[in-house]
């Protein structure tokens, strides 16, 4: 199972940086990656990058993604995605859940565990995002939260669970510069990966990556890590120079 790098590009970005940084991404990237590569994007840009990855040769094989998706069919839903609409755009992937949504939009984990299923039911993989803030690491309530956030999903997804990808995004490391030690982040994903086996058969092909301020410098250690399967890169997804590293990172 190839590793997963995907690219949050949160909300940033303009047509001219847009195209910037994917002409440095073609650049840098000597060849296929070992891994295999996301960018989710803001949705005013899917179909602009989705035309420059297809211009570049080195970038064909990247697949793209959207940051949200709505849970709701196409409809009487102002400002809201579809997943037929994302799927339209070319996108093979969409996060859901993740802490900025779940935080300043109130997004609950039983409306994440309805986006991960419009997601699938539209043929794209839901990238869910669970983590705990520092008020609950602190108290001790890490493995408490986690599994319940990732727990509404498994009940919502039944045996369609063996096609997600999970993210690992301890919210007090997002942004902050601080980020988990690989040990840490392993006990964390190891986990979750038990609750995974206990939940489908297929456990073993779920992806299960970190998303606490991975970077060029951490990367390699945090990867090394048995149960990591990859990242959800912030920040230095829009770094050409520290993406096409931490890309390279990622082992088979």
């Amino acid at each position: 199972m190839k590793k997963l790098i995907a690219g949050n590009w949160k909300m940033n970005g303009s047509r001219a940086a847009n195209e910037a940084l994917l002409t440095a991404l073609a650049a840098g990237l000597p060849g296929e990656p070992a891994c295999e590569v996301a960018l989710c994007v803001p949705a005013p840009y899917l179909a602009q990058v989705h035309a420059l990855l297809a211009s570049h040769p080195s970038l064909s094989g990247i697949a793209l993604g959207g940051q949200d998706v709505s849970a709701h069919a196409p409809g009487a839903f102002t400002g809201e995605t579809s997943a037929a609409m994302l799927k339209d755009c070319g996108c093979q992937f969409a996060i859901v859940g993740h802490s900025e949504r779940r935080q300043h939009h109130g997004e609950t984990d039983a409306l994440v565990a309805d986006k991960a299923k419009a997601a699938l039911a539209a043929g794209m993989t839901p990238i869910v995002c669970v983590g705990e803030t520092l008020a609950e690491r602190q108290a001790g309530r890490t493995a408490e939260v986690v599994k319940r956030q990732l727990a509404a999903v498994i009940h919502a997804n039944g045996h369609c669970i063996s096609e997600i990808v999970v993210a690992y995004e301890p919210v007090w490391a997002i942004g902050t510069g601080q980020t988990a030690s690989p040990e840490e982040a392993q006990t964390v994903h190891a986990l979750l990966r038990a609750q995974l086996k206990a939940a489908t058969a297929r456990s073993d092909s779920v992806r299960i990556v970190y998303g606490g301020s991975m970077n060029a410098a951490n990367a390699a250690a945090l990867l090394a890590q048995p149960d990591i399967d990859g990242g959800l890169i912030g920040g230095a997804s829009l770094k050409a120079a520290d993406f096409v590293k931490i890309i390279a990172l990622a082992p088979v």
